[in-house]
């Protein structure tokens, strides 16, 4: 039998702008994996379910607010990185309030969808990346 990781619960999204580009960020110096980019979101405490979770973090990284009415399931990630088993929930929003403001100093780009490619992003948003190339 494999040996059992730790699974860890996190949700992300996939902001879409009107001119239809995606909103990434880098992973800062002090983070593990520092330097790779990521899609917004963040770990699920105990007692959120996804939406509240992804509503939060969002809030707190980048000082917008949205609704759950404007988040839309797309896919999820299941990955297995060294020391844990992430699955993480993927969402699609195109509708928040207020503009995106670096509150924790990470970098961040609105990137084209065919562009995300040239990004080195995180291992479990990797496979991601051509699915929102193919919606958008």
């Amino acid at each position: 039998m494999a040996d059992v990781l730790p699974l860890i619960m996190v949700v992300a999204v996939a902001l879409v702008d009107v001119d239809g580009r995606i909103l990434i960020s880098q992973r800062p110096k002090n983070k593990s994996m520092s330097g790779l980019w990521e899609f917004p979101g963040g770990k699920i405490e105990d007692g959120e379910n996804p939406e509240q979770a992804l509503i939060r973090e969002l809030k707190e990284e980048l000082n917008i607010d949205v609704s759950d009415r404007c988040l839309a399931p797309f896919t999820f990630a299941s990955y297995k990185y060294e020391k844990f088993h992430l699955l993480m929930p993927l969402y699609v929003c195109r509708v928040w309030e207020g503009s995106v403001q670096s509150m924790e100093g990470q970098v961040f780009k609105w990137v084209r969808p065919k562009k995300l490619k040239d990004y080195p992003m995180l291992p479990a948003d990797t496979p991601i990346v051509a699915m929102l190339r193919d919606l958008l």
